[in-house]
């Protein structure tokens, strides 16, 4: 039994949200070092919201300094909310809360590259595929 008990603790996936709220009032530098560092804690990252282009290119930039035998990269992925309506006033509507919302809208998924094998990210669902370690 405790062996088996080892082995289900090795096969643990930690799903960790950051709420939008925890992150808006950090500075672009504080944010990155934040989630990188729950992701280099062997966690799933989900983020209400998505980052900036540039903060993207930051993240990735950081993961490439910080790679090692043990913390060997990231996979990310962005899903956006999409519109399926072309009537006028469901585009006006959406136009408004893009505008109130900014960066709010959407969700990023985060995690370290030893755990997860890919995203795939299709119209009605978001796939995470994981290795075993």
């Amino acid at each position: 039994m405790r062996l088996f008990s080892r082995w289900l603790d090795k096969m643990t996936l930690t799903l960790q949200f950051v709420p939008y709220h925890e992150l808006i009032d950090l500075e672009p530098e504080k944010r990155i070092n934040r989630l990188l560092d729950i992701v280099k804690k062997d966690k799933v990252v989900l983020m209400q919201g998505r980052l900036k282009a540039s903060e993207e290119a930051w993240l990735i930039q950081k993961t490439m300094e910080n790679v090692s035998k043990t913390f060997k990269g990231i996979e990310l992925c962005t899903i956006y909310p999409e519109a399926k309506n072309d009537k006028l006033w469901n585009n006006l509507r959406n136009l408004l809360v893009k505008f109130l919302m900014g960066t709010r809208e959407g969700l990023t998924i985060i995690g370290p590259a030893t755990i997860i094998k890919e995203i795939k990210r299709n119209p009605d669902k978001i796939e995470l595929l994981t290795t075993i370690r």
